[in-house]
Parts: structure tokens; C-alpha cells; sequence
């Protein structure tokens, strides 16, 4: 049977929004998110992230959890609005304190943090001044990350600048479906160009705070397939791939933008504010990971216009969110990366799935999430069997949350949570990690990450 490396993480992943909650406490300004989820329509029975899992309280609770789930690394975001209410300017001390808070309550418990600066909730001051499609936005991103990065690089050893800038971009500014609700093709183009050199300034300023850590960033991808052999669906296949994959992959591992795809968005948008000063900094700022979240891949063919492409009905089983269940894709995926960008470490930053959950007898049964998990680490074992330099996978998620505009309707969690009591149960599912991840454990896997000082770097 494949084993995992010794040196090999295991870990659950949050975001802020999601789960924090106390939107209004200790000084957090206003999010784009905020305002999103209070517009009448916009998310599951206008659910919103006010209250979320309350985890801004309860995090020393949850942190046990973790603990005696037997993982050794949580990946958390940070709320920009909680660092800075409005963007930039003043630095809001107790919002500080409370990433110290968690951060130093992690590593008590021996647990690895792993930061992302940016997972959505921008500053609502910064929306209202074009948000992502203002170049400015990007400046003042490398401001926030210098600032956290001085309070806390010495315990923190790996950062995430951005999750899914694609996300961003185009389901916050074309398809409307994210905040801030807009759907513009040339603003969703500017968005996505911004982000990316949001995060190369971010690095940079990183850098020159802590050189020691480890600073990647995270990009939901996904394997695209032509339906057949066809010509024009392999080519459309391409175009397809180019949008949500190579775009966003040859801008932070090669800092170029792929050609083909250039021409065609220059088709509907004029492209002239991209500067070559933009492309040399993302070409400078090399990354130290590369975080992928991977949830199901794509069959394509042709569609009524040569750039555009049309994605076939999932097909076989699918999880409550209507995806479909191929771990294959995942290993397809993982050696492509490899193949294509390679000397890059990779991390599984998000893997998990939706199901519908009930509690019976004080216990949730998920036999379906345990054996998507069990699936998908076992692609993990043979891609890494294949040469893959895989050194991580986190699930998502610890907690079932607020999952944007699905509200509450939707429970991705290894741990269910009863949003009136904010009572935490673990599945079924989670019970079955702890096993696996134990008998990991008893041959060294996780050792060397847990052997961390206080300072949170190894040796």
C-alpha cells in the first residue's frame, strides 16, 4: 500500500467570513461581503456571515477540536477589515490581537497556522472606490501585508497572499454571483489583473519584513477535457483551460500571461492598462507554494462562437452542491501542474464536499464525505507516487459555515455545526480522518511539522 511522506501536512481550512462572525466587535470595519449578503436576494434566504460559527469567540473551542482531531496545521484567513477598517491608514490594534490570539493559542496546542491575507472580504471603504478594478487596490494589499507580516511573520512560517483570484474576478464582476454583484467582462479582466499584481506587491513587501517564510498563493483549478476528439472541442477545451487555468497559473509561476488567451479577451475588452512594470514585478516575485483547491473538472465542446464554450452536465455522482465526484480528475490535475510548472511545491489547500447531513442520536453518519476524502487522498498517494512534489492537503472544511451566497444551506464540514446552539459535532467523516491521520502519525508523518518552535519555523 502507498504511504505518505514523513514530512507530509495534514490540515482543515477556514475562511474568516465564514466562520468568525462579530462582523460589528473590536473595530472590524465593514466588508464588501457585509453589504453583499444584506442585499435582499443575493444569498439563501438573505443569510448573511454576522454570525457564522461565532468562531472570533470560540476559537480556543475549535482549536481543541483540531487538536484532538489529530491534525497538524489549520489554514485560517485573516479579515482585512479587522487589520484595516477601511482599507489603509490606521492600523486597528485589536484586530492584531486577536490573530495573535489565535495564532499563539495554535501553536500552544501544537498546531502549524497557515495564513491567507485574502480570502474575499475586502474593505467596503476600498469597494466603494472600485474595489479591485482600481489599480490603487493592489498597492493598498501590499500595505496590509506588510503590516501583518511585522506582527506576525515570526510565528507564522507559510502565508497565502490571495484565495482564488478567478473567483474574484469573475464571479464578482462578470457572472454577479459574488460580491460586489457586477457583471461587466472588461471590469472582471481588470479585477483579475489587479489581484495578480496585488499579490506580486505583496509578496515583495512580505519579503522585506520576514525573509524567512514561505509565501505562495492559492488557485481553485480544474482539469478541462474536450467531450471527443473533435478539433473544435479540443480546441474550445483549450480556450476553456486558458480562462480558468493557465491565465491565473502562467501569471504567478512564469509572470507572463498566456498569448492565446491575451487575444482573445482583447477581443472583448481593451487590455492597454496592462504594464510591462506589472509583468516585470510578477515575473520577480517568485512563490515558494502553490496552494490548489480542486473540487471537480470540466467536459467541454464547441460552443455558438469560437471563444466561447459550452460544459456538459456533470454525470455519474454528485455531491449536495451538484458536482461531480472524480478524484482521477485531481491526479490529472496535480501531474499536469507538475509537468508544466515545475520545481513549484503544491499543496492541497481545499478539497472537500457538500452533503446533506442530519444529526441521529448525536451523531452525524456521512458515509458519502468519508469516501470522497478516502478517494481523494488516494489520488494525492498516487500522484505522489508519480513524482508529484505534493507536501500537503487541507480539507475543506473543519466546519460547516457560511458558504457565500448558498447561506447555511449547504454543509461542507467534517464538523457539524448547529447554527442556534453553535454546538460542534465531528462526523462520521472527521472521525474517520482522525483514524487515518493517526496511523500516519505512529510511522513519523507530521512529526517534523509539529516539532515547530514557538516561533512557529522548523529545525
Amino acid at each position: 500500500m502507498k504511504q505518505f511522506p514523513k514530512e507530509f501536512v495534514f490540515g482543515a481550512a477556514t475562511a474568516a467570513y465564514q466562520v468568525e462572525g462579530a462582523v460589528g466587535e473590536d473595530g472590524r470595519g465593514p466588508s464588501i461581503w457585509d453589504v453583499f449578503a444584506h442585499t435582499t436576494g443575493k444569498t439563501h434566504r438573505g443569510q448573511t456571515g454576522d454570525v457564522a460559527c461565532d468562531q472570533y469567540h470560540r476559537y480556543r473551542d475549535d482549536i481543541l477540536l483540531l487538536r484532538e482531531l489529530g491534525f497538524a496545521s489549520y489554514r485560517f484567513s485573516i479579515a482585512w477589515p479587522r487589520i484595516f477598517p477601511t482599507g489603509s491608514g490606521r492600523v486597528n490594534e485589536a484586530g492584531v490581537d486577536y490573530y495573535l490570539r489565535l495564532t499563539e493559542a495554535l501553536l500552544e496546542q501544537g498546531i502549524v497556522p497557515l495564513a491567507t491575507l485574502y480570502h474575499w472580504d475586502l474593505p467596503l471603504a476600498l469597494g466603494e472606490r472600485g474595489g479591485w478594478v482600481n489599480r490603487d487596490t493592489a498597492s493598498y494589499f501590499a500595505e496590509y501585508a506588510a503590516v501583518v507580516m511585522e506582527r506576525l511573520g515570526d510565528r507564522i512560517p507559510r502565508w497565502i497572499t490571495l484565495n482564488e483570484p478567478s473567483v474574484v474576478a469573475y464571479a464578482g464582476h462578470l457572472l454577479g454571483e459574488h460580491a460586489p454583484g457586477h457583471h461587466d467582462i472588461g471590469e472582471a479582466l481588470r479585477a483579475a489583473h489587479h489581484l495578480l499584481v496585488g499579490h506580486a506587491e505583496a509578496v515583495e513587501a512580505m519579503r522585506a519584513q520576514a525573509a524567512k517564510v514561505e509565501v505562495g498563493v492559492t488557485l481553485n483549478l480544474s482539469p478541462v477535457y474536450p467531450v471527443d476528439a473533435d478539433p473544435d472541442n479540443i480546441a474550445a477545451a483549450t480556450i476553456y483551460d486558458g480562462q480558468l487555468n493557465r491565465f491565473f497559473l502562467d501569471a504567478v509561476c512564469r509572470g507572463e500571461y498566456p498569448q492565446d488567451i491575451l487575444a482573445a479577451y482583447g477581443l472583448f475588452a481593451d487590455l492597454s492598462y496592462i504594464a510591462q512594470t506589472d509583468m516585470n514585478l510578477l515575473k520577480r516575485q517568485s512563490i515558494d507554494f502553490l496552494g490548489v483547491n480542486y473540487y471537480f473538472p470540466n467536459v467541454v465542446r464547441k460552443g455558438a462562437h469560437p471563444l466561447l464554450v459550452e460544459a456538459l452536465p456533470p454525470d455519474g455522482p454528485l455531491t449536495e452542491m451538484g458536482w461531480p465526484i472524480k478524484p482521477e480528475g485531481l491526479h490529472d490535475l496535480l501531474l499536469r501542474i507538475a509537468r508544466d510548472y515545475p520545481d513549484i511545491p503544491l499543496y492541497i489547500t481545499e478539497n472537500g464536499a457538500a452533503f446533506t447531513d442530519t444529526v441521529q442520536a448525536g451523531r452525524v453518519h456521512d458515509p458519502a464525505r468519508t469516501d470522497f476524502l478516502r478517494r481523494h487522498l488516494e489520488a494525492c498517494l498516487d500522484a505522489i507516487a508519480d513524482g508529484v512534489d505534493l507536501r500537503g492537503y487541507y480539507v475543506w472544511s473543519l466546519l460547516d459555515n457560511f458558504e457565500w451566497t448558498y447561506g447555511y444551506s449547504k454543509r461542507f464540514g467534517i464538523v457539524y455545526v448547529d447554527y442556534e446552539t453553535q454546538q460542534r459535532i465531528p462526523k462520521d467523516s472527521a472521525l474517520w480522518l482522525k483514524q487515518f491521520m493517526a496511523a500516519q502519525t505512529d510511522r513519523g508523518v507530521m512529526n517534523n511539522e509539529r516539532r515547530t518552535s514557538r516561533t512557529g519555523f522548523h529545525g
